[in-house]
């Protein structure tokens, strides 16, 4: 009942900016307390950029013509290719946001990213549906030609799985480094490659925390599929990127960013308070933690005023 009697005419010394700020699972349970219904906002908007491909089926169901409904299909298709990777770089500017505690308004800085990374992103998500659509013809064929010829075409099938999860980890950093630098798209690629390897484990055990997300979600779609159909356009997608988001960021910092400001003798701001080039200097100063407490007036009979 606390909320009832609290003393709201009373004021703290306030929060310092000095405060010992957290780090790890107690930072990420944080940032996921204080957004979690703009991440369902977000992962929303996210899925609207899905719509091309839950609008196949009815094309092939309604439309006589099956040419017709081929074209159809076919440019539906083509349409989420082209904006899934610009949509991904948005999601991906308004996770970055988060995870450097910057404010972020979702549709504004959603919009920003998807607009100001269009033509590399739409390449690095063209590329990534390709990848996905090879994927899932190699697992289809490669089976059934092991089955018929030899098990030898087991080989192929390893390393086409190889190179997806290869390229699964290198965009766990060309989004994040995409928005958050502005890097062509080769260095993108060579930089994303290079992470890559070199935080091989930390990103052996993100692909696995995703597993586990994914696997946790299965039983969902088996057996409660209306719950899990209602579920998916404000959840999962979002929850995933920002996992993938939280711990890859730290690595770009590392071996990207903060060299970089090393090489001009500075310090990376987002380790001493994010500044953005977009944001105004600030007017006051801030002296949270420093203030004196203000005591509430007592009650009493005091000379009235007329």
């Amino acid at each position: 009942m606390g909320f009832l009697f609290h003393d709201y005419q009373s004021a703290g010394s306030g929060i310092s900016k000095h405060a010992h700020k957290k780090k790890g699972m107690a930072l990420f349970l944080d940032l996921l307390g204080r957004k979690f219904w703009r991440l369902a906002g977000l992962n929303l908007l996210y899925f609207m950029f899905f719509i091309p491909l839950m609008l196949i089926l009815p094309a092939l169901a309604f439309i006589p013509s099956a040419g017709v409904a081929l074209i159809v299909s076919a440019l539906l298709v083509l349409t989420f290719m082209i904006l899934i990777g610009p949509a991904t770089a948005g999601l991906t500017r308004v996770l970055r946001c988060y995870i450097v505690e910057k404010h972020a308004y979702v549709t504004r800085d959603f919009f920003r990213g998807f607009r100001g990374n269009f033509k590399n992103a739409a390449v690095v998500g063209f590329i990534d549906s390709l990848v996905a659509i090879s994927a899932f013809a190699a697992m289809r064929v490669y089976p059934l030609l092991a089955s018929q010829l030899s098990v030898l075409m087991y080989i192929p099938l390893m390393l086409t799985y190889s190179l997806v999860i290869l390229i699964v980890m290198m965009n766990y950093y060309i989004y994040l480094m995409m928005v958050a630098t502005s890097l062509s798209l080769k260095n993108l690629i060579k930089n994303s490659l290079m992470l890559a390897f070199v935080a091989m484990k930390r990103n052996v055990v993100t692909t696995l925390l995703i597993v586990l997300i994914i696997a946790a979600l299965y039983p969902l779609l088996l057996f409660a599929l209306p719950f899990f159909m209602t579920l998916l356009p404000f959840y999962p997608a979002a929850f995933i990127a920002f996992v993938a988001c939280f711990r890859s960021y730290p690595v770009i910092q590392q071996y990207v960013i903060n060299p970089y400001y090393a090489s001009i003798g500075q310090v990376n701001p987002e380790l001493t308070g994010f500044a953005d080039p977009e944001d105004e200097e600030p007017v006051f100063e801030d002296k949270g933690g420093e203030e004196k407490p203000i005591e509430s007036r007592k009650k009493g009979k005091g000379k009235r005023i007329s």
